[in-house]
Order: C-alpha cells, then structure tokens, then sequence
C-alpha cells in the first residue's frame, strides 16, 4: 500500500506545480496588465515596481493553491482512469476511497500549510505593500490617479484627467464631480493643474488653472452658476488618498493586513460597541417613559387651569419624546456602524479558514470529477477545474455580500461555498466508487 500512496502521490506533484505556476503567472500578467498605465511615465524605478509585483503575490498563491489541488486531481485520477489503472486497483480488491486516502491527507497538510501562510505571511505581504504604496504616492501624487478614467481616491469627489505630466505632478484635461449628498450639485473643469502633499502629507493640495466651476441647485434647477477662474485651489484629506495617515511611524493597519487572532479581538470590539449602543437605546427609552409617567401623575398646582396645565404638561411632554428620539438616532447609527463593522472584521476572519480549508474540500470535488472525466488531460482538467472554482468563487463573493449587507452572519457567509462543494464533491464520491469504472480508450 505505501508503495501505491506514494505512486499516486508522486503522479500529483508535476500536475500540482505546474498548475500552480501557470496560475500564479496568469495572475501577475493580469495585475501587470491592469496596473501597466500606472507604471509607465511616472519615473518609477524597475526594482521599485518588481517588489510591488511580488508583494502582490501573496494574495495570488492564496487563489492559486486550492485552484492548482482541483487541477491536479482531476487530471492525475482522470488519466488513472483512461489508463485502466483504477480499474485494475478496484479489481486488486481497493476501494476508491482508500485509494484517496493519499491525496486526502495532502491536501489536509496543505490546508495546514495555507492557514499559516494567510495567517503570517499574507497579512504582512499586505502591509508591506500598503506601506510601498503609500511612499509611491508621496514621491509621486499622480499615481493615484488613471488617465481617462474617473479615480474615487479622494472622498466625495470623483476626478477625471486626461493626461499627467512626467514629473508626477502635471495633469491636463481635468474634471471633477462633486458626488456628496446635497442639494448642491458641482462641476469643475480645468486646462491643466498641479498635485502636491503638504511637507506633513497630511493634505493633498489640488491646484487647477484656467477653468470653470458650474454649480446647479435641485431645489431649484433654474439657478445655474458658471464661474470663471485663473487659479483655484482644493485641500482635501490624504486619508482619502489611497492611504491612511500615520500613527506614530507606522501606518494603521485595515482588515486584510491582519492576522484572524487580531481580526477576531477587533470584530469582538465592534460587537461590544453595537450590545452597548443597544443597550443605551434600552435605557434612553426607559428612563424618558419614567419621566414622562411622573410629569402626567405630579398633582397639578391649585391656581393652575386645568387647560394650560395640560398643554404646558404636554409639551414638556414633546420635547422629551423628542430628545430621546434625537438620542436613539444617534445610537442606533453608532449600533450600525459597529454592526457593519464588525461583519467586516469576521468575513476576513473566516475567509482565512474557508480559503485555506478549501484545499482539502477540492480534492474530494476533483477525484470524482476525474474519473468521470476520464479522457482530456490538462485542457479538460483546467477547464472543469475553472468551472468549479468560479462558482465557489461566486458563492464566497455572494456570501460577503450579503453579510456586509448584515442579511447572513459572517461565518455562514464565507463557509457556505465549501459546504456546497463538499456536498457535491461527497455526493459524486459516493456514486462513483459504486460505478465499473473501465477503459477509456
């Protein structure tokens, strides 16, 4: 038997890492791809952008280790299959579930594997990276920004430029649209301006020249403004500029450049928050019902008339109804807050477990697959392996969206996909090992 386990094993590892590779490769030509205009003419030196790339690979081997297991069980016990070797296996008296055995237990010490590596390396990956790119924006502000393309970087605006200057700090073609909630709705447009940080880069300081400013009121759509100007100039937040600013001298780490020990004790916080804000709402609505009671049962004053002491008691009334109402508006936006919070801090918490975990989950989904596939090799393997993880990919994107929209709790969210592909994985194990498996050929 450990002569087989190792066979079947050893049959994995070329598959395995050849999937795994061209995965990671496909990956990085995409984000190359994607993030290519941003690199050139912004005076970036070679080894700068070379360590952003392999930073960003983190979170690629994350995606690519599950994918590459799918892969190569699919294919190994596919071409066992179309070779005949299962069946003369079975027909030597062994079950497809012992012949699993192997592939199972790797995949298990993968998984192992993977949760240390979303743990440890993938968090600090992730704040490196953050860290680069905020010194990349520093030394060069218009690297935030995308050439014919609206960029949200800064909060409440949405910019426009059309071309930016080599020196990193010369846009041209400039638009910008005011997208915050009023009832005044602002348009500006500029020739040409400049990007700079303040000496503090606390503030990133927008300068436009020659240009108009076009303001329209809803209320009223027939109050159109035009100003012309020759130099205007906007100071916005840097904490909106792709970067958060710096505590002491470090940058603050989000939910993605944690650990789920850390993701955990944050998330805990936030749920505190949101039982304590509940928990005030409680009391407000107590303590101002306790009033109200005494005020309507105070014995009135002789010389009062019964009329004014009634309108003057309700009013009093009124006007604590409304300051407890004023008081619960402000907890219950404080409860969500921490709600939402703390559904973002636990959907990373899990996602860490359910991606690692997923590993073990694919090799259950690919044996079956591949002896039902029989015949194909690696195109047919890569191609229902592709099929497969978009849809776990789907269910994981859908969970986190519905619990970031507090509809699912965190934990069903991101572990509903894995529950579904075992499920499936189980269910065609289960009807598989009770088929003849014969030749392919």
């Amino acid at each position: 038997m450990k002569i087989l386990y190792r066979y079947i094993l050893k049959e994995h590892v070329g598959p395995f890492f050849f999937a795994f590779f061209t995965i990671l490769f496909v990956f990085t030509l995409q984000f190359v791809t994607r993030f290519f205009d941003r690199f050139v003419g912004k005076g970036l030196e070679f080894f700068v952008v070379v360590e952003l790339i392999v930073l960003q690979i983190a979170w690629m081997v994350v995606l690519a280790a599950p994918m590459a297991v799918l892969i190569a069980t699919l294919v190994v016990f596919g071409n066992l299959t179309n070779s005949s070797e299962i069946t003369v296996m079975r027909a030597g008296g062994l079950s497809l579930y012992r012949l699993i055995v192997p592939v199972l237990l790797a995949g298990v010490f993968l998984t192992i594997v993977m949760e240390r590596f979303n743990n440890i390396v993938l968090p600090e990956a992730n704040y490196q990276a953050k860290q680069l790119l905020r010194d990349i924006t520093r030394a060069k502000p218009s690297f935030g920004l995308t050439e014919n393309a609206f960029s949200g970087l800064v909060d409440g605006y949405s910019i426009l430029v059309r071309e930016t200057g080599d020196d990193a700090e010369t846009l041209k073609g400039i638009t910008i649209y005011e997208t915050k909630e009023d009832d005044e709705k602002t348009v500006i447009t500029a020739e040409r301006g400049s990007i700079t940080f303040t000496s503090d880069y606390h503030y990133l300081i927008l300068t436009l020249l020659d240009g108009q400013m076009h303001e329209l009121r809803e209320e009223d759509s027939e109050e159109y403004r035009i100003t012309t100007f020759d130099k205007h100039r906007y100071v916005f937040s840097s904490t909106g500029y792709g970067f958060e600013r710096t505590d002491g001298n470090e940058i603050r780490r989000g939910d993605r450049e944690l650990s789920a020990r850390q993701l955990y004790v944050v998330g805990q916080q936030f749920r505190e928050r949101g039982s304590e804000a509940q928990k005030h709402i409680s009391d407000a609505v107590l303590r101002e019902q306790e009033t109200i009671n005494r005020q309507r049962d105070s014995v009135q004053p002789a010389n009062a008339s019964v009329t004014g002491y009634t309108v003057e008691k309700k009013a009093l009334a009124l006007q604590q109804v409304e300051k407890m109402l004023a008081r619960i508006d402000r907890e219950i936006d404080h409860m969500e807050r921490s709600r939402d919070m703390y559904n973002k801090y636990m959907v990373e918490f899990h996602k860490k477990y359910a991606l690692s975990f997923a590993c073990t989950v694919f090799v259950l989904v690919g044996v079956p697959l591949g002896v039902l596939a029989k015949r194909g090799g690696f195109g047919v393997g890569a191609g229902l392996s592709l099929l497969f993880f978009v849809s776990y990919w789907s269910l994981l994107i859908m969970g986190e969206e519905l619990s970031d929209r507090s509809l699912l709790d965190p934990g069903i969210a991101m572990w509903i996909a894995n529950v579904v592909m075992l499920l499936i994985g189980v269910i065609a194990l289960i009807r598989v090992s009770g088929l003849a498996i014969g030749s392919g050929r």
